[in-house]
């Protein structure tokens, strides 16, 4: 089985009280397919300037991610900055250049048109749509979007979403689109939207998962040394759904359900050692033993 990923490849200057980098290699679609690739075979639809590094293309390909759909155009690289707070929980944006970012309309290769599974990272909702219409013989569809996208285009992501098998997004954003405080609540408004699977992403206090009238909670990490928190929430959604393509996962009965609560601690193990390093550092050399390994962690805490 197969993942199609839709995101941003992009450069970052991190800052935190670890330390300070610029110019690493990050964004959403890159943390989702470097996180995915553990579990199954990625094929990343993106688009980078005439900057890239061949070094940061090197990484995508160590990990036998297909690039055919990763759009090379003239100009510059989509760059982020921002520094985080003392305790990691905040951070302020420094500057937002998106570059060639900024025109990037995916087109979906013929040779991916086939792939079972799709993860649409945070860009336009009327975009995400635009990837559902060239994809017509999905098997199962997640999707993430953020507050920029609730506030200004409330409609054209009630449209998008109808179509979306799960959603990804963090607690803050979960109120935003239901209008709910409380998370259960939320979960329901959203699941009317459309999706049968709401995830809710909550940082250090790990995720929640509502399908239908089933609930499951899986921690966060206790890591003892956090450095970059950066990526951490599409590190979670490439675990997720990266274990759920190498499934074969289809949305029905209750082998549905052991397999997404799989797929929430999978993800949880991923954000983890996405935030032991910085940019991607944590997520380049891992191991499929130590992932098997924090798997079981996270088992054994849970475990009565």
């Amino acid at each position: 089985m197969s993942l199609l990923v839709v995101g941003s490849v992009a450069y970052d200057g991190i800052e935190t009280p670890r330390g300070k980098v610029d110019r690493v290699l990050g964004g959403a679609g890159t943390y989702i397919a470097l996180a995915a690739s553990h579990f199954t075979k990625v094929r990343l639809i993106a688009v980078v300037g005439d900057d890239f590094d061949p070094e940061d293309e090197a990484i995508l390909h160590r990990r036998n991610i297909d690039l055919e759909g990763l759009e090379r155009v003239r100009g510059k690289t989509f760059y982020w900055k921002g520094v985080y707070s003392r305790d990691m929980n905040q951070r302020q944006t420094l500057a937002t250049e998106l570059n060639v970012f900024a025109d990037f309309k995916p087109r979906i290769p013929a040779s991916y048109r086939a792939t079972p599974h799709i993860l649409l990272g945070n860009i336009h909702p009327n975009l995400q749509a635009g990837v559902l219409r060239q994809a017509p013989d999905r098997q199962f569809v997640a999707g993430d979007t953020m507050n920029y996208w609730i506030e200004r285009t409330p409609d054209e992501l009630a449209q998008t979403i109808r179509q979306w098998d799960s959603i990804l997004i963090n607690d803050e954003e979960a109120r935003q689109i239901s209008g709910h405080d409380n998370l259960k609540s939320a979960a329901r408004e959203i699941h009317a939207m459309g999706p049968r699977t709401v995830v809710v992403k909550r940082g250090e206090h790990g995720a929640t998962l509502f399908r239908d009238d089933h609930c499951f909670i899986a921690p966060g990490y206790p890591l003892e040394d956090l450095v970059d928190p950066t990526g951490a929430g599409d590190a979670f959604a490439g675990g997720f759904t990266g274990y759920l393509a190498s499934r074969g996962y289809r949305d029905a009965g209750e082998s549905g359900i052991a397999d997404l609560r799989r797929a929430v601690v999978f993800g949880s193990v991923m954000g983890s050692f996405c935030c032991e390093d910085f940019g991607v550092g944590g997520l380049r050399g891992l191991k499929q033993r130590r992932i098997e390994d924090r798997y079981q962690e996270f088992h054994d805490l849970t475990a009565h």
